[in-house]
């Protein structure tokens, strides 16, 4: 399975501060260790283009980016301090998403993934919620004008609703005119608290376990694949979900979000249709209590959920 990675998503962060920053290189290590991708597999993409991330963000906001001038309060609500280590490593990110939109489109086996991304929050306007630059948004717009696809879905199982991506893909995109499907699944009462609508919003009580989970994404899934017919599946397999996470208030269990993962790829497989992994979320518990590198290692480890069941569900071990 082809991956895009690249040490540069990991930058120094404050001490004490709520992002697992070292998820990235931790989860690179960990899928090497188990054989999951080979050395061979990694894609090393470079900075996205300015023309591409134009196509979603305004100038003023990247402008402010590239030279750390934003607001305290636009910095504050990014949710991450802003340097130009940040800058690069967010534009790295985003190519790495569109290169690996791009090997899923182009491999016989339909299935590719970035070890980073799916920064759903991100408006064109100003990053929200630790995400800094919308790659989903970017990725999709950009290879729909170079005619690599028509349509697409996005499956966002992130326990936090993606209001950067409801926001780009509504409006003037808005289904079916701008061709992006956005499902998701998400904690009712959870951030964001002002939720713009996706193609198909499901809201989840507090509490919601695995069989109701479940139960709802067999539901919604198998109808968004009918109603986007997509060319490309874009999968954010957020492990927020879990019971606990730090910010996510549903009760799923690991075995849960493994049921999870593997569904998505075996039902996308089953529909022939080429699908990429992102992260998005995810905030271990332990990082509460014990140090940074602990916290940034658990974390990882669970996004390495989706990674084990692709290669399961599509017999490539």
């Amino acid at each position: 399975m082809k991956v895009s990675y690249h040490p540069g998503y990991v930058v120094p962060l404050p001490e004490k501060h709520a992002f697992p920053m070292g998820k990235f290189s931790a989860l690179h290590e960990i899928l090497l260790a188990e054989c999951v991708i080979a050395p061979e597999d990694v894609m090393t993409p470079r900075e996205a283009d300015w023309s591409d991330l134009l196509l979603v963000h305004t100038r003023e906001y990247l402008d402010a980016l590239a030279t750390s001038t934003l607001t305290r309060q636009a910095e504050r609500r990014m949710g991450l301090p802003q340097s130009p280590g940040l800058w690069r490593r967010s534009r790295l990110a985003v190519q790495g998403t569109m290169n690996a939109c791009l090997a899923a489109l182009t491999d016989a086996r339909g299935l590719a993934g970035n070890l980073a991304g799916g920064t759903h929050h991100s408006h064109p306007e100003g990053g929200r919620g630790f995400c800094v630059l919308n790659d989903v948004a970017v990725a999709l717009i950009s290879l729909q004008r170079a005619g690599w696809l028509r349509r697409a879905l996005v499956v966002d199982l992130d326990v936090h609703q993606g209001d950067g991506n409801a926001f780009v893909f509504g409006g003037e995109r808005a289904w079916p005119r701008g061709g992006v499907y956005t499902l998701s699944l998400h904690g009712a009462k959870n951030y964001p608290f002002v939720k713009p609508p996706s193609t198909r919003d499901v809201p989840l009580a507090d509490g919601t376990g695995d069989d109701e989970y479940l139960a709802t994404l067999a539901h919604h899934l198998p109808l968004a694949l009918r109603e986007s017919d997509p060319d490309l599946v874009v999968y954010l397999a957020g492990v927020d979900v879990l019971a606990d996470d730090r910010f996510g208030r549903l009760s799923l269990t690991r075995e849960g979000l493994a049921v999870r993962d593997r569904y998505v790829c075996e039902t996308v497989r089953a529909s022939g249709v080429p699908l990429c992994l992102l992260l998005s979320g995810g905030y271990a518990t332990r990082g509460a209590r014990a140090d940074r590198r602990t916290s940034a290692h658990d974390t990882a480890d669970l996004h390495a959920t989706v990674f084990r069941e692709a290669l399961s569900a599509y017999g490539l071990r």
